[in-house]
């Protein structure tokens, strides 16, 4: 949600903006706009629309500086414009904002800064922040008496100390003022927000992909931390003003990691990416599967294992889609118990603590407003807590007991993809090496079934192979309304992420059932031509899935059947796609591959935004 980029240093700063800006579209907006601190005082440039168009404007009227922030902004308070674009600034255009999140009290204090004669120029919440701080500044110097320069940064600083302390809500924020040419102040509660350190520059982002090009080397502001940026370094403090050691972490993917690479789309690129992503995930953490592996790799002891009496997963969209295909396999394996439930709705019910249980959260960015809240509840309520998550230093995993990164290296597309196979993958291990550890899976079977993980990637790039078969068949039905997807099992999560996909990124109608319910309402909204993609892979339930794909060809539905490899299908499906066979529990990290690449080409036949689609941000970082 929302894009942040703020830069200091001996370099002119707008390219740099712009630049950043580009690299945070993915994260979803509708305006953006750069402020840079130059010759004469403060200069804005905002626009509707890309950055693209902000680029346009920025060569017709240049800006030059060496301090500046850049924003783009997703609409939450005012409808998408110049005037609610940001920076925002203050009564006297020297001191600008950028935020993401949302202010909530920002009625109560813009009604006593009115009061007090402050003039508003937007209908956004984040204006509040640049007044407030403004004010704040006005009083500390005594009513505008002039301080020594050398006394400009901490007045700055504490000034937006003393705002902060007023505000409820999310944030991450960045400040300049003209009176500290080469000071940015960066901000964060609830909000992600990074520093990046290089050589007599400093950079300030909301993530880690904006700076890449120039350094490697970041730390991950905390939830009320507040930092002072100069070009020589950073200095960090809590709102109490304790001074905290920000702790310097290398990150080990560049910024080619990031880019097309020859692709029409990031997410087309990162479907091809999967099977590497896998690899990742696997390398070195599966063999050998006994106790001290679970221990060293998740960080879970034999005795707290042997202990273990419940599972709870708790994620949002695609993250949740691969905790409910998770949970057959957990369940299958260690003989555990396992519930999933979308966080947003954990956070808000009765819930019964469970001290022998273990939370697992899921989360691709490790940002996810509902699912950090749903962890912090579990531990109140004694639980111990497991992130599976992609980003290294994220809140979550910097506040779960343990984490298990995925290492799938960054993913631009707001559509999940190989962050989920990535997820999928990491549940797997668990569940093996849970079993192992409990006593519920032999060894021998044990081994079998990690040499068939690690035969995964080899699987997906064949998957991935029949592309073109997904493309004509994409074809075929691109001028479908709605669409309907089955699935029963392990499957029926693959069902419900078909479905979200073909809703995320083409706009269109879809909806995914568990082939067992299709009787039970589903099937009365079947018509002649209605297209249902069954996944009907081999498992202990085909022969019932096949049946309810029958039942649908009998009315008369264009049936699209996912099947695996040398299945004799015993009634005519209108398509039939094919992917490699793969023990039933791990094949949903395969029978997804088709409908994630049927997405794909439906959205790209209907022209739409795949990367970016309305409405839509990759890190969710507020309710």
């Amino acid at each position: 949600m929302c894009g942040i980029i703020g830069y200091t240093g001996s370099r002119e700063c707008a390219p740099i903006l712009i630049g950043g800006l580009r690299r945070l579209e993915y994260r979803g907006y509708d305006s953006a706009g750069v402020a840079v601190i130059a010759r004469n005082g403060l200069e804005l440039r905002r626009t509707v629309g890309k950055v693209d168009a902000l680029a346009k404007l920025l060569e017709d009227k240049p800006v030059s500086g060496l301090t500046g922030l850049g924003h783009t902004r997703w609409a939450t308070h005012g409808r998408p414009s110049e005037q609610n674009s940001h920076p925002h600034t203050d009564c006297d255009g020297k001191l600008v904002v950028v935020h993401n999140g949302i202010i909530e009290n920002y009625i109560e204090l813009k009604e006593a800064l009115i009061a007090k004669g402050h003039r508003f120029a937007s209908e956004t919440d984040t204006e509040v922040l640049a007044h407030l701080v403004e004010d704040k500044i006005k009083a500390l110097g005594s009513g505008g008496k002039a301080w020594r320069h050398d006394m400009q940064d901490p007045l700055l600083f504490e000034g937006v100390r003393q705002a902060l302390r007023e505000v409820r809500g999310s944030y991450a924020i960045g400040i300049i003022w003209s009176m500290c040419p080469d000071t940015i102040i960066a901000a964060r509660s609830q909000s992600p927000l990074i520093i990046g350190h290089g050589e007599k520059e400093t950079f300030v982002a909301s993530d880690v992909t904006a700076v890449l090009e120039y350094t490697r080397k970041v730390s991950f502001l905390n939830d009320g931390e507040i930092a002072l940026l100069k070009p020589e370094g950073a200095r960090v403090f809590t709102l109490d003003g304790k001074k905290v050691e920000p702790q310097v972490n290398t990150v080990q993917w560049d910024r080619t990691m990031a880019e097309k690479g020859g692709y029409r789309h990031f997410m087309l690129k990162e479907i091809h990416e999967q099977p590497d992503a896998v690899e990742d995930t696997l390398r070195g953490r599966l063999f050998p599967l006994e106790p001290a592996t679970l221990e060293e790799k998740y960080g879970l002891s034999r005795d707290y294992v042997s202990e273990l009496r419940e599972i709870r997963i708790v994620a949002c969209g695609t993250a949740y889609h691969a905790g409910l295909a998770g949970k057959y396999a957990l369940e299958h394996f260690t003989g555990v118990p396992v519930s999933v439930e979308a966080a947003s709705e954990y956070r808000y019910r009765d819930t019964l603590p469970q001290r022998d249980a273990l939370m697992i959260a899921i989360s691709q960015s490790g940002e996810t407003a509902d699912t950090l809240a749903a962890l912090r509840q579990s531990k109140r309520d004694g639980m111990r807590t497991l992130a599976v998550c992609n980003v290294v230093g994220s809140t979550l995993s910097r506040e779960a007991d343990f984490t298990f990164y995925t290492y799938c290296g960054p993913e631009i597309g707001v559509a999940s993809t190989k962050a989920f196979v990535a997820q999928l993958v990491s549940l797997y291990m668990l569940a093996l090496q849970l079993g192992v550890s409990r006593g519920k899976l032999p060894a021998d079977e044990a081994k079998r079934l990690g040499e068939e993980l690690l035969r995964m990637p080899s699987l997906m790039r064949r998957a991935i192979a029949g592309e073109g078969a997904v493309e004509k068949l994409a074809k075929h039905l691109a001028g479908k309304g709605h669409f309907l997807f089955l699935g029963r099992n392990a499957n029926f999560p693959i069902a419900l992420e078909g479905a979200l996909k073909i809703k995320e990124i083409s706009y269109v109608h879809a909806e995914g059932f568990a082939g067992g319910e299709m009787k039970h309402g589903p099937i009365a909204i079947i018509e002649e031509g209605m297209p249902i993609l069954g996944v009907a892979v081999r498992s202990r339930v085909l022969d019932k899935m096949l049946s309810n794909l029958q039942e649908a060809k009998a009315r008369d539905a264009f049936v699209v059947a996912i099947v695996t490899e040398g299945t004799d299908v015993r009634f005519k499906p209108d398509w039939v796609l094919t992917v490699p066979e793969v023990n039933e529990y791990f094949s949903p990290a395969i029978s997804v591959i088709p409908l994630q690449l049927f997405a794909y080409h439906i959205a790209a036949l209907k022209g739409c935004d795949i990367d970016q689609p309305r409405n839509l941000a990759k890190s969710v970082t507020v309710e």
